[in-house]
């Protein structure tokens, strides 16, 4: 692998990390792609190339990732939660939510019963697929 190779994927990982860290947050790809330290268009080809997935798909995913667990373990409402992973709207949520896990947040509440397993093992068993 190149110097250059390597230096584009440190910084494809800074901006990943970024957006893992704070999913939360309003995160668009200007903000991003400061972060990366290039421009937005380039950054969104090689964020995609890098992972296989746009930055806000992945973004998106990473909310839902966090929604899925918030749904198995607490009793917040769907709304609470819908805001509290950082969408704007408890509509936008909904459809993103089941886009990409295939149901509704509150079918995927009434569905997903606590297990006496490793955290570690749920995650991949439940990690939405791209």
């Amino acid at each position: 692998m190149t110097r250059a190779a390597e230096e584009t994927n440190r910084r494809m990982l800074r901006a990943r990390d970024a957006m893992d860290r704070s999913y939360a947050q309003p995160l668009d790809v200007p903000a991003l792609a400061r972060i990366a330290h290039g421009s937005q268009a380039h950054f969104t080809r090689t964020f995609r190339a890098t992972f296989g997935e746009t930055p806000h798909r992945y973004l998106q995913r990473r909310r839902v990732e966090r929604a899925m667990s918030l749904l198995r373990d607490t009793d917040r409402s769907v709304t609470d939660i819908c805001f509290l992973v950082g969408f704007g709207s408890p509509g936008t949520f909904s459809r993103t939510f089941r886009d990409i896990v295939g149901r509704s947040p509150r079918q995927y509440r009434k569905e997903a019963a606590p297990t006496n397993v490793p955290t570690c093992f749920t995650k991949a068993w439940t990690r939405p697929r791209a």
